[in-house]
């Protein structure tokens, strides 16, 4: 990797990064909220609505598979992940708080003794609790979305089956490709590519793109959105294939506009601040951390512990540098 090639990828990983977790906090305070309460409630949410922001579970989840990948490099098994699952996740006595219940099923699970991919067998195996971190893989792979998706599926089927696996690789694959593309049509289409057609994720991404094309303004876009993707008669809001359509359809729409992308994200409503964190990652990721506002990454560093508690005041930047140095060891 030149010097020029070097400087370009820490840029995209900061931006991949700090958009993952700047979304999360963005959206923590609408999460679980329809397009309409929100719109009612707070007109248009613009920036965070609080003075002390933080990222939740997605932002932790994704700094603890950081960990994971500093520990044991691109060789990483499924096994690997199982045993820190076990060892530290699963041992943690409190309950996860603000934990999907794909994380606190599987952890019963593997209380139980369930290895995978049994572990990941379960009522809300298609959550999106898995793509929610995946943004390492993206970052590591960096162009090579063969290795996003084996590192995807080595740590989903601990925890997840089914369409919670498809949305996760989606995802990381969308990361890859945002280190070798600027165009957010291309970054979508490779994202289609990795995951097999013939499932309701691939369709939902369909769908959702397609409103994003079409759609005349960003009103206009959430609304469509959330009469043809979101699954209103269901009551929880963490569905992988609704979550993850919902964040390419606004990806779509912005052209990968960071800040429209993960406010987009933040009013649509459901499982919103999944959307943001997905959308600010791939987001952040094409267009770099130089398009990232900095009064933002200002108030999101690091990460408070409030669902794994262990990884209180690990920095941001400081995962960045873990990712960019394991990627220059492979080569």
């Amino acid at each position: 990797m030149t010097k020029n090639e070097l400087v370009l990828y820490r840029n995209k990983a900061l931006g991949a990064f700090y958009g993952l977790a700047i979304g999360d906090a963005l959206g923590v305070e609408s999460e679980g909220k329809t397009y309409l309460q929100i719109k009612n409630k707070w007109g248009q949410i613009t920036d965070f609505l609080n003075e002390d922001p933080a990222g939740s579970d997605d932002t932790e989840f994704a700094v603890f598979n950081t960990l994971l990948l500093d520990k044991y490099g691109l060789d990483i098994s499924t096994t690997d992940f199982y045993n820190e699952w076990k060892e530290q996740i699963s041992a943690i006595s409190k309950p996860l708080s603000g934990a999907g219940f794909s994380e606190i099923m599987a952890v019963e699970n593997i209380r139980n003794g369930l290895l995978p991919p049994y572990s990941g067998f379960h009522s809300h195996s298609w959550s999106d609790g898995l793509a929610m971190r995946v943004l390492p893989f993206g970052i590591v792979s960096a162009g090579n979305i063969k290795l996003a998706k084996k590192l995807t599926l080595a740590d989903g089927s601990v925890t997840h089956s089914g369409e919670g696996i498809m949305a996760g690789i989606a995802t990381a694959a969308a990361i890859s490709a945002a280190f070798s593309f600027n165009d957010i049509n291309k970054i979508t289409k490779a994202a289609l590519t990795s995951i097999d057609e013939d499932c309701w994720t691939y369709r939902a991404i369909q769908s959702a793109i397609k409103i994003g094309l079409e759609a005349t303004d960003l009103n206009d876009c959430l609304l469509k959105l959330n009469d043809e993707v979101v699954c209103d008669y269901y009551y929880w809001s963490d569905l992988a294939p609704e979550a993850i359509a919902l964040s390419f359809g606004i990806l779509t729409f912005s052209k990968g506009d960071f800040v429209q992308s993960v406010t987009g994200g933040v009013n649509v409503g459901r499982d919103t601040d999944t959307i943001a964190a997905i959308a600010g990652a791939i987001s952040g990721a094409m267009n770099g951390f130089d398009n990232v506002p900095g009064k933002w990454v200002k108030k999101i560093f690091e990460v408070k512990g409030s669902c794994i508690s262990s990884l209180s005041s690990v920095r941001i930047d400081e995962c960045v540098e873990k990712l960019i140095q394991l990627r220059l060891s492979d080569g």
